[in-house]
């Protein structure tokens, strides 16, 4: 119990010493899954009111490969993208193996499919007749689905929750394609195994603190961004004016 407690203690000095390596790999964390929830939001959404609200051939085959990608293991889309991208491979010519850029990537194929499936469960539990009361009142189709995504937006926000947690908390994959490289792909997932690995368990337990804390602050934004549009778009209803 004592060694657990000194090496909190320990943890906690090294986030406050404001180290500069430790926070220049806090930093490379939060720009890759960071970006990677963003674009696998603005991929995933679409994606998923599309699956919602339209019928097309393939439809059930997409929404089936949706549901099936939700749970991919991290390692083999680590794997895919590392044969796909290697020197040898048929993309190795861009050169992005064991750089951020292609970790942004792998997270970004491991986030749309989250987003896409809670998306898409969140309109489908939505009443339709919504959709229907906008087009008797003149909506065309398009924006008949902007009422319902406006009316499913706490489950179009506990997407975004979902895809960002999903890659935040991702080790696998970019240690593949990343290679947990010092000073260039080094993010808090991976060098938490490193560390553990080595017995540095005062900078690991650091770096998993900072972790938590960073998925804390986001949940707690996106989720009062949410309300704070919903108390604000209620009171313009009742007053005329959002406060």
């Amino acid at each position: 119990m004592g060694t657990i407690l000194e090496a909190f203690k320990q943890a906690i000095i090294l986030i406050f010493s404001f180290d500069p390596e430790f926070y220049r790999i806090v930093g490379l964390s939060i720009v890759v899954s960071g970006t990677a929830a963003v674009m696998g939001s603005l991929i995933g959404i679409p994606v998923g009111v599309m699956l919602a609200e339209f019928d097309f051939k393939g439809r059930k085959t997409i929404l089936t490969l949706t549901h099936t990608f939700m749970g991919l293991p991290p390692v083999v889309a680590g794997l895919f993208f590392f044969l796909i991208f290697k020197r040898s491979g048929p993309l190795g010519f861009l050169d992005l193996i064991y750089k951020p850029g292609i970790m942004i990537m792998v997270q970004t194929a491991l986030a749309t499919p989250i987003v896409a499936g809670f998306t898409h469960a969140s309109i489908e539990g939505i009443d339709p007749r919504l959709g229907l009361q906008a087009q008797s009142l003149g909506a065309n189709k398009f924006q008949s689905v902007l009422v319902k995504m406006r009316e499913g937006r706490p489950g179009l926000t506990a997407a975004v929750i979902a895809g960002f947690g999903r890659v935040i908390a991702e080790v696998g994959a970019v240690m593949i394609v990343g290679g947990n490289l010092l000073h260039h792909t080094r993010v808090l997932t991976t060098d938490i195994v490193l560390q553990t690995r080595m017995g540095n368990d005062a900078y690991a337990l650091a770096e998993g603190i900072v972790l938590i804390l960073i998925a804390i602050f986001v949940n707690v934004l996106l989720t009062r961004m949410q309300a704070e549009r919903g108390r604000n778009e209620i009171e313009k209803r009742v007053t005329g004016y959002p406060t």
